[in-house]
């Protein structure tokens, strides 16, 4: 996969205001680079600034989740598992060190334009969700609930911080935003025929909330936060191997494997969507009712709890569905 350009220059000023925020690709079409204005450096970092640090990471292949210039948890664990694997001791802090070991001085810019297309803000959309599961699966389809948050999927940043990435922008087709300058996600795209890498193994540890692609020699294909599961639902230790691939899948509700289930539910289907309970992807595995899959909550991976199963962001799921196939070892630690 070629990588979107990255054809704006990230100004300081930009820079402070992002790092202060609180909260198969896809064709962009390029303007001249911005002008530098003259603003006072964000003081957060000695090198960089999260949000440079975020891009970074996911365009190596560490995933920190949900971009949104935090530098939070998750970041912190893509940080020391890049650190370890280049031979830096893993403290998970943005340090220097681990800035040049991205490349940041030379990485290019952080922050690509993207023109909006009819498609990202057409719809259908699903405006309204409910929480109820059982009611979910009257929806004739669990779609983005606004070309907002599908723009957000793509882009893997937080809404939040698109639009504060865009404060005057309409988000309508034609309109130029900025996002972050990584590889866009595309749920509609066609999986490859084979796997991109011929052996792996996964790897799910609960300490670090992580999930790792291995090779043969334990180099890191991979990494991605990960949701392991519960005080209820625990990650089931053990070695598994993945069975199947299913990209939009339909969540099948059995309100009996949910502890926390409403008892007077019924089984129902969800249809498929990114907002559906699974995302746009379950891997199955050869532990019953057990797989990874993505979420409709990409802001809350790594941080809240699971019914057992291994939840991802859904563009890293697509990227694990990408390099595992039928046999695949999946280990839980």
């Amino acid at each position: 996969m070629t990588r979107i350009p990255a054809v704006f220059v990230l100004t300081a000023a930009l820079a402070a205001s992002i790092s202060a925020t609180p909260a198969e690709q896809h064709q962009s079409r390029a303007k001249k680079p911005e002008a530098h204005r003259k603003a006072p450096p964000s003081p957060a970092l000695p090198c960089g600034d999260p949000f440079a640090f975020e891009v970074l990471l996911d365009r190596q292949d560490f995933s920190p989740g949900e971009i949104d210039a935090k530098l939070g948890t998750n970041a912190a664990h893509a940080i020391a598992a890049l650190q370890t694997a280049s031979g830096l001791e893993p403290t998970g802090d943005a340090d220097c060190a681990t800035w040049h070991t991205l490349r940041g001085e030379t990485a290019g810019e952080m922050i690509a334009t993207y023109t909006i297309e009819n498609a990202d803000v057409k719809g259908p959309f699903a405006r309204n969700i409910p929480n109820d599961l059982e009611k979910q699966a009257s929806l004739p389809a669990l779609s983005y609930r606004s070309g907002l948050e599908l723009l957000g999927e793509r882009f893997h940043v937080s809404p939040v911080l698109l639009q504060r990435m865009n404060p005057r922008v309409a988000f309508k087709a034609g309109a130029e935003i900025k996002v972050p300058a990584v590889t866009a996600f595309e749920g509609d795209a066609k999986p490859p025929k084979e796997p991109l890498e011929p052996e792996v193994t996964i790897q799910v540890t609960r300490g670090d909330s992580a999930l790792r692609a291995l090779r043969p020699d334990g180099s890191v294909i991979f990494f991605a936060p990960v949701t392991t599961g519960s005080e209820h639902d625990p990650l089931p230790i053990g070695n598994w191997k993945v069975t199947s691939i299913d990209r939009h899948p339909a969540f099948h509700y059995n309100p009996q494997l949910f502890w926390d289930a409403n008892p007077k539910h019924s089984k129902a289907t969800i249809k498929p969507g990114p907002n559906n309970p699974v995302g746009v992807v379950w891997i199955g595995l050869d532990l019953e009712h057990y797989g990874l899959h993505g979420t409709p909550e990409p802001s809350r991976i790594g941080y809240t709890e699971s019914h057992g199963c291994v939840r991802l962001t859904n563009w890293d799921a697509a990227r694990v569905a990408s390099i595992v196939k039928p046999g695949t070892p999946v280990l839980f630690r």
